[in-house]
């Protein structure tokens, strides 16, 4: 399925696109970097962008845990992100009211999978005339998903969504990832993007600190490849042992060029 963003028509088209960047943003210095990393590898690659960054994260195990540097903060970074680089870029909202908020700054906005089937959430996303990325509940099977789509195309029949699989719950404290549900998204005729880092979580670790399994980051996106995902979403950093949020789970910046060069190759061998 073709994603309609303005600022991706420029790439190949025939290309899976990439939402990828940090878990949250940090601070400018460091969304600018790995924006312009991955931004400079998609250009070379011709692989349509989205900067990805989180503002706030309201979703945390602990009352400790970093939630973010201040909104308006960090979404004045994820604006700056964009305009500089001219790429779209997408963040995370929690509730109805952050809606309109994050919308000022930013091309698309993210349902936590968590929220997936929060009514109001959903249609106040759709309502901003952004494109909306739902992420599926860990709880959830593929084939349910069209409600989602629903909800949103109820109150904005022109909105762009995507849904995005992130595994499955397996026991207390692991996922796995079930690719007959990219195959059922793909039913409802918006792009499906593979999560390739939160499907690789180790969550309710009694520290209270979500844990992860990165070495199966390329596995899981080649896979989805494969089955036809028309995108992935991966969070890097350059230093994911000191990342403030989702660490264990992360692809190492380094990595990321190699494993593109691979996702191009085997995208290539089945279009």
């Amino acid at each position: 399925m073709t994603l309609k963003l303005d600022k991706i028509a420029k790439y190949d088209k025939d290309n899976f696109f990439l939402l990828a960047g940090p878990c949250a943003i940090e601070d400018r210095e460091l969304a600018l970097t790995i924006a312009e990393k991955i931004n400079n590898l998609c250009v070379k690659f011709q692989i349509p962008y989205i900067f990805k960054g989180s503002y706030r994260k309201a979703n945390r195990t602990k009352a400790d845990s970093f939630t973010g540097i201040g909104d308006e903060k960090a979404l004045k970074i994820l604006e700056e992100v964009g305009k500089t680089f001219d790429i779209p870029t997408v963040t995370d909202i929690h509730e109805t009211k952050e809606a309109e908020l994050a919308a000022a700054y930013v091309d698309v906005l993210q349902i936590p999978a968590f929220l997936c089937r929060q009514t109001e959430l959903l249609e106040a996303a759709a309502k901003t005339g952004k494109a909306v990325n739902i992420k599926k509940g860990q709880f959830l099977s593929g084939a349910s998903m069209g409600f989602a789509i629903e909800k949103i195309k109820s109150v904005n029949p022109n909105v762009q969504g995507m849904l995005t699989d992130r595994g499955n719950s397996f026991g207390y404290s692991d996922l796995v990832v079930d690719y007959r549900n990219l195959v059922d998204m793909r039913e409802f005729g918006s792009p499906v993007v593979m999560d390739c880092t939160h499907s690789l979580q180790k969550p309710n670790q009694t520290s209270g600190v979500t844990g992860g399994n990165p070495k199966m980051i390329g596995t899981i996106a080649k896979a989805a490849i494969a089955v036809g995902a028309d995108g992935l979403f991966l969070e890097t950093h350059p230093d994911p042992a000191n990342a403030k949020s989702d660490g264990a789970n992360m692809l190492h910046l380094n990595n990321m060029e190699q494993l593109l060069v691979e996702l191009v190759r085997i995208r290539e061998a089945i279009v």
